[in-house]
């Protein structure tokens, strides 16, 4: 699929940030949404636009989520086009959790940046907002410490609320009760702190051992066979065990402890960013 064109506006708005000669790179484009990296003599940035009924309200709420959780400073433009919106934040570099997950045991992360996702998402958590869409590819590890991306379906209950079109995120990483929630047809999906810390913990342990968390096998469910819906419905029924802990041993028996425990039962982000602190302090 070709990335449409950027609207003008906010080509503007890239030189303008970014500095004269600004080049703009596709990154991706789904779901009515395309994400340019913007590279100028002043700074690099993310460059947002989407089009369409959809396309427009995912990127409006990402600038209302963005500059919540961030501060307002944090967009550095947004604006309106025809048939669609569009927004200009900061370029996070540095590697994602998937790809700053220790390669052994024996070689936990020894110059790690400031902060761990478990940090990040208790702050964010702390601060009354839900990701709603936490993944190992979307926490990235940067010099000031851990940045979020994809915030289009991030909620708060007194500044912004849970979106309708909202479909539940990566299946492979919802816990039970979320992922039947979203079979079951609710609208809109509420993404509780609680649903959060299980989807932090399943991308932790997909990020160590570089596979879905789940043995799909062991549950007699064969995931390349079945639909988003048909995955969901598996998740949600099948009591789909945890994978054993064969890469990272210490760190993933955490990580499935919190995943096998019923909601009511799992620690907060705080009290899993202290246990796998724990782990590291030991290593």
């Amino acid at each position: 699929m070709t990335t449409p064109p950027i609207p003008l506006e906010a080509r503007i708005a890239a030189d303008a940030t970014c500095g004269d000669g600004t080049v703009l790179e596709p990154v991706t484009d789904r779901r009515g949404c395309a994400v340019w990296k913007a590279t100028g003599p002043l700074r690099s940035a993310a460059v947002k636009c989407g089009a369409g009924p959809e396309g427009t309200v995912i990127v409006l709420r990402e600038s209302a989520a963005v500059a919540g959780i961030l501060g307002g400073s944090a967009v550095m433009a947004q604006g309106r086009s025809p048939g669609g919106a569009w927004m200009i934040t900061a370029w996070h570099d540095g590697p994602s959790t998937r790809q700053s997950s220790p390669e052994s045991p024996t070689a936990p992360p020894t110059s790690a940046p400031p902060g761990t996702p478990c940090e990040a998402v208790a702050a964010l958590h702390s601060a009354g907002w839900v990701h709603g869409d936490i993944q190992p590819d979307q926490m990235v590890h940067t010099p000031t410490g851990v940045r979020f991306l994809d915030c289009s379906w991030a909620w708060h209950p007194l500044t912004l609320g849970p979106s309708n079109l909202f479909r539940g995120g990566m299946p492979h990483l919802l816990a039970a009760e979320l992922a039947w929630k979203v079979h079951r047809g609710h609208r809109p999906v509420v993404v509780t702190s609680t649903d959060e810390v299980y989807t932090l913990a399943a991308s932790l342990f997909c990020a160590i051992a570089d596979e879905w968390p789940l043995s799909y096998a062991e549950a007699g469910v064969d995931p390349s066979a079945l639909d988003a819906p048909g995955l969901r419905h598996a998740i949600a029924t099948r009591g789909i065990p945890v994978r054993s802990a064969t890469v990272w041993p210490a760190a993933q028996v955490v990580l499935s402890h919190v995943m096998s425990r019923p909601d009511y039962r799992r620690p907060s982000a705080a009290d899993l960013a202290i246990l796998l602190g724990t782990v590291l302090a030991g290593a």
